[in-house]
């Protein structure tokens, strides 16, 4: 018989795996036709012309061409406005 109480397993030794989220292709690069662009949560970037998103957020080329940022003042539902930044692929 054992003479001390066992101890419980470790409590805090858990850790998740890596998303890999963030930018994949910066302004001026080139993007080939389905080459994602920005893994995210939730809509931080807007896709812009020739950019689709994907169901996770996932902002991809529809076309082939450069990458280029843009941002627009926004007016949100409660009338304040925002800065939003679209991700458009200009086809060359």
């Amino acid at each position: 018989m054992a003479t001390a109480k066992s101890a419980g397993a470790a409590k805090y030794g858990r850790d998740s795996n890596p998303k890999y989220l963030g930018l994949k292709l910066h302004d001026g690069e080139t993007a080939k036709t389905g080459n994602v662009l920005i893994r995210q949560r939730g809509r931080k970037y807007f896709p812009g012309k020739n950019v689709r998103a994907g169901g996770d957020d996932t902002l991809y080329a529809a076309l082939s061409g450069t990458v280029k940022f843009s941002t627009k003042h926004r007016k949100r539902f409660d009338g304040s406005r925002r800065i939003t930044t679209y991700v458009n692929v200009i086809s060359s």
